[in-house]
C-alpha cells in the first residue's frame, strides 16, 4: 500500500540532504499530484540552496586568496557614518575556514529580522569578533571619518584572537600594525566584511532602540538616526539632544541651541 502523502511530506521534511535526494528519487514514478507537487517544491529548494552555496563560494575570494599565508583573516566594516545622531560603530570578525553561514551579506542588503538572526550565528560561529564605537560628541571632535577609524581601532584591539590580516571595507585603517586589504565594496565581497557589517549595524540599531526610550519625541527606534524628513522636524520642534552629532545638523537647529 502506497504511504500517505502526508507522511512522504514528514519523511522529506525530516530528512538529511543526501537522504532527502534519495527519497525524491525513489517516489519520482509516484504519479499523484500532491507527491509529485512535493517533488517539485522539495527540487526548487535544492535549486536553490545550490545557488545560495554558489554565491557564498564567490563571496570567499579573497578569503581563499591569502589564506596559505595568513592564518586569522579579519574582516572589518562600520554602521552609522551618515546619521544625524548616535555613535558609529565598528565590527570586527575572523570566521573560520569551513564557516559556513547561509544568506550571509551585506547588511545593508538584509532586513532586519535576518540580520538579527545572523549576528547570533556569526556569534555562534566566529574564531572571533568584537565591536568598538565613537561617540557622538566624539565625531564633533575629531570628524566622522577619524572617529570611524577609532571605532575600528576598539574593534581591532577587542578581539580574543590576534588578525594577522584584516580585509577592510574601502578604507585604510592606520596606527594598526597588520597587513591590510581594502576591497570596494568589500561587504558584498567578502564573507569576512559582510559578518563584520551585520555585527556593526544590529549593534547599533539596538543601540538606536534602547535610545528612543529615553528620548521618545525623536523616533530613534524607527529611522535609527538617519535623516528621515520625521526627524528633522523633530530636531526643529524639540532642538537637539545630548546624542545628536552637532556638526550634522546645523541647518536644523538654528535658535534651538
Amino acid at each position: 500500500m502506497a504511504k500517505a502523502i502526508q507522511e512522504i511530506k514528514k519523511e522529506l521534511e525530516q530528512a538529511s540532504w543526501e537522504q532527502r535526494k534519495v527519497l525524491l528519487e525513489e517516489y519520482r514514478n509516484d504519479t499523484r499530484k500532491g507527491v509529485q507537487n512535493l517533488i517539485l517544491q522539495y527540487r526548487k529548494r535544492a535549486k536553490a540552496l545550490f545557488l545560495e552555496l554558489e554565491r557564498l563560494e564567490s563571496m570567499r575570494v579573497f578569503e581563499k586568496k591569502y589564506s596559505p599565508q595568513y592564518v586569522q583573516i579579519c574582516g572589518i566594516d562600520e554602521a552609522g557614518r551618515g546619521p544625524l545622531a548616535g555613535p558609529v560603530v565598528a565590527g570586527a570578525c575572523i570566521l573560520p575556514e569551513d564557516a559556513q553561514i547561509l544568506y550571509l551579506n551585506d547588511s545593508k542588503k538584509l532586513s532586519a529580522k535576518k540580520r538579527e538572526l545572523l549576528y547570533d550565528e556569526i556569534c555562534e560561529k566566529a574564531v572571533a569578533y568584537s565591536v568598538g564605537m565613537a561617540s557622538p560628541q566624539r565625531i564633533d571632535e575629531i570628524n566622522i571619518l577619524q572617529a570611524t577609524y577609532e571605532a575600528m581601532q576598539q574593534a581591532i584591539a577587542g578581539l580574543s584572537v590576534t588578525p594577522d590580516l584584516l580585509l577592510v571595507d574601502a578604507v585604510r585603517i592606520p596606527s594598526v600594525p597588520m597587513k591590510q586589504v581594502g576591497i570596494i565594496q568589500g561587504d558584498a565581497k567578502s564573507v569576512s566584511i559582510a559578518a563584520a557589517s551585520i555585527l556593526a549595524k544590529v549593534t547599533r540599531d539596538r543601540m538606536m532602540e534602547e535610545l528612543d526610550d529615553v528620548y521618545p519625541e525623536y523616533g530613534f527606534a524607527k529611522h535609527k538616526g538617519y535623516g528621515s524628513a520625521m526627524h528633522i522636524e523633530a530636531i526643529r520642534k524639540y532642538g537637539p539632544s545630548p546624542i545628536h552629532r552637532r556638526t550634522f545638523i546645523k541647518n536644523f537647529v538654528e535658535g534651538k541651541e
